[in-house]
């Protein structure tokens, strides 16, 4: 199936999505949730309609004990809150375990055990023999499961150990289910596996067992989203992943990619009716509370998923915009976008200009001048698939339009002063001329251009009262030159109330570069006021 398929009712308790972002998300390098955060996690995550949410290791994380003793406040609508832990310790009862206490004690409905099933692990890590440890399994299982509690047993270096010893590896599955585990959970804890072995595998154990299996997958060889797919396609009806693909080392199977593929290409309606339109917002919320910049190229939720920037790309999607997406972004709350970069033709200025609120496919001598300007300028530097604003007012100007800065530069004069107590302060002056009067104005900053755009405010802002919901939140300078006379390109983002906008400039001299910049931000702060720019 290539296109997507329709989602309907969920499946229920037939198909697991079981989200670890919470416990073994959190292993990533950089990641460190608050009780707060990870309680705003698992918000999200219920709202999307994952099934279970594994909030962490109560008894031996304070923090993740705290979590599930607030719990309370989640309310969750859609998925089971789940305490994660390890079997009883050798030779200790498991109502004697202390961690095994703390994991009633969390008063979570679920419990993921996690059981060695690799002969080697067995032996060399807990230093006991295979009967002892499948005790623990069928000990720790058999109590919870007394105790009322629902167990899943997450089989550990499951692969790893199936291919040294199968036996050993399949006896341990038995004495989780056998004593009552609801899902016998084959890990690739290293992350070494491949699709087809992953498959390979899948389907043996499923015919030797009969038992119900999922599969938790870590992207050590960049296939733990395919993966886990093959793992769906062999059998297993419950799939663990995490938000982004965070995790240890190279990371866990992305939740949002799995998703999308299981739900676009195998046509299994995983989560609840209404929901798959949730998983970029989602992606990117649970980003933020990880303070890690979304990925721009992450399937199905990166804001380039759907980006295009070669001109034979553009003309075909220009026909029917199927012929070079996998499928329609919008059912994942994503958006087609169209860049263009000296690789575009008319078809990929065309598709912008009608993405930018601008028709210029009747005005083709427009469209001429539009692709041969940034082609020209592209080979000097310039860079618009980052500077929308930019590549807009550029498009106005092929167009006809009169819209511009609302200032005329006479000139402008920075200096740079370098005082004795260290500090390093700029001034700039600027001269312009507003509706025919010439204004001249001054101000200081901590460097050129914050103290060109403090003087241009200076001189404006009488004028241009709006210029104060105006701030310069970003800049960014590349080198693309060497050497001390190098060519300078400059990024500016740009926001207000209402948005945010952003323009280039690019110059042997790094202010000029900046200035050029500003005026373009200036320009289209100005236009998005104008009734034109309001009814786009």
């Amino acid at each position: 199936m290539s296109r997507t398929a329709p989602v309907g009712t969920p499946l229920g308790d037939a198909f697991h999505v079981f989200d670890t972002t919470l416990r073994d998300g959190a292993q990533r390098e950089g990641i460190s949730y608050s009780v707060a955060d990870k309680l705003a996690v698992a918000r999200h995550l219920d709202a999307l309609g994952v099934g279970f949410i594994e909030g962490g290791w109560p008894g031996a994380m304070p923090k993740d004990t705290e979590f599930f003793a607030r719990a309370r406040e989640l309310d969750l609508r859609h998925a089971a809150l789940v305490a994660f832990g390890a079997t009883r310790r050798p030779g200790l009862a498991a109502d004697h375990d202390p961690q095994v206490r703390a994991l009633l004690d969390s008063a979570a409905p679920v419990v993921t055990l996690v059981a060695k099933s690799d002969r080697r692990h067995i032996e060399r890590a807990l230093r006991t023999d295979v009967a002892e440890n499948c005790a623990m399994v069928t000990d720790t299982v058999a109590f919870l499961r007394g105790e009322g509690r629902r167990v899943f047993v997450d089989a550990e270096h499951f692969f790893d150990g199936y291919a040294f010893d199968p036996d050993t590896a399949l006896r341990v599955l038995e004495a989780a289910v056998n004593a009552g585990a609801d899902v016998a959970v084959l890990c690739d804890t290293n992350g070494g596996m491949l699709p087809l072995g992953i498959a390979e595998v899948v389907t043996e154990v499923a015919a030797r067992t009969g038992f119900r299996l999922g599969i938790h997958c870590q992207d050590d060889t960049g296939c733990a989203v395919a993966n886990s797919v093959a793992a769906v396609q062999a059998g297993a009806t419950h799939v663990q992943c995490t938000a982004n693909g965070y995790g240890e080392r190279a990371g866990n199977a992305d939740l949002f990619a799995v998703v999308g593929n299981l739900v676009t290409k195998l046509g299994m309606p995983v989560l609840p009716d209404g929901r798959f339109s949730e998983l970029t917002r989602t992606s990117h919320a649970l980003a933020a509370i990880a303070n890690i910049a979304p990925e721009r190229h992450q399937a199905y939720v990166g804001t380039s998923a759907f980006a295009h920037k070669a001109g034979l790309h553009a003309s075909a999607i220009k026909v029917d915009p199927e012929l070079y997406n996998h499928m329609d972004p919008v059912d994942v709350g994503n958006g087609q976008r169209v860049l263009v970069t000296e690789m575009a033709g008319r078809a990929s200025v065309e598709l912008k200009g009608s993405e930018l609120g601008l028709d210029l496919a009747g005005h083709p001598d427009a469209v001429s001048s539009v692709v041969a300007t940034v082609k020209e300028r592209e080979a000097k530097g310039w860079s618009y698939e980052a500077s929308d604003a930019s590549l807009e007012l550029l498009m106005r100007s092929a167009l006809g339009s009169s819209q511009q800065a609302p200032f005329t530069l006479e000139s402008y004069r920075v200096i740079t002063e370098r005082r004795q107590d260290g500090q390093v302060v700029a001034e700039a002056t600027v001269k312009i001329l507003v509706d025919g009067e010439r204004l001249i104005a001054t101000a200081e900053g901590n460097g050129p251009v914050n103290a060109l755009d403090a003087a241009l405010r200076a001189a404006l802002t009488p004028s241009c009262p709006w210029l104060a919901d105006v701030e310069l939140s970003d800049y960014k300078v590349r080198i693309l030159t060497r050497g001390t006379a190098a060519v300078t390109r400059v990024l500016l983002e740009s926001t207000d109330h209402a948005g945010s906008w952003s323009t280039v400039g690019v110059h042997g001299n790094v202010v000029e570069a900046s200035w050029l910049a500003l005026v373009d931000a200036l320009a289209y702060a100005a236009l998005r006021r104008t009734p034109v720019a309001a009814s786009r």
